[in-house]
């Protein structure tokens, strides 16, 4: 039976996948190169963080910083990006907000209270991040 290895313990036992935002934990099968990892999956791999996701995350922050009436919410962020064909970028501008939850710049809210970005189900809100 082989010996199962543990995660180094100078390394990070769970990281943020640097396409969806969602944590990754340690695999034994990731022992060799750690470090290297940025992301979750092959899928994750392939899309990567593409110019438009900087320009979501961009959009993300700036409406969040406007302080508008209506609350900032995923649908408004890709509807603010493109108006006529928004439905496509509803999943990457939740994405977006992930990212942007997991290095502090917002809050995901749900119910009132922030929630972990990497597990968030449902629809959210965002808000401007509170320095912990």
């Amino acid at each position: 039976m082989p010996h199962r290895q543990s995660a180094p313990q100078n390394e990070p036992q769970e990281k943020v996948c640097a396409s969806c935002g969602r944590p990754m934990r340690w695999r034994a099968k990731w022992a060799q190169n750690w470090a290297d990892v940025k992301y979750c999956s092959d899928s994750c791999r392939r899309r990567g963080v593409t110019e438009a996701d900087r320009r979501l995350e961009a959009t993300v922050v700036r409406l969040v910083s406007e302080g508008q009436d209506a609350p900032v919410t995923p649908e408004l962020v890709a509807r603010t990006a493109a108006p006529d064909d928004w439905q496509p970028l509803y999943e990457p501008a939740r994405r977006a907000a992930r990212r942007l939850a997991h290095r502090g710049e917002v809050d995901i809210v749900q119910n009132g209270r922030a929630v972990d970005p990497g597990s968030v189900r449902g629809p959210f809100t965002i808000r401007a991040g509170v320095r912990r």
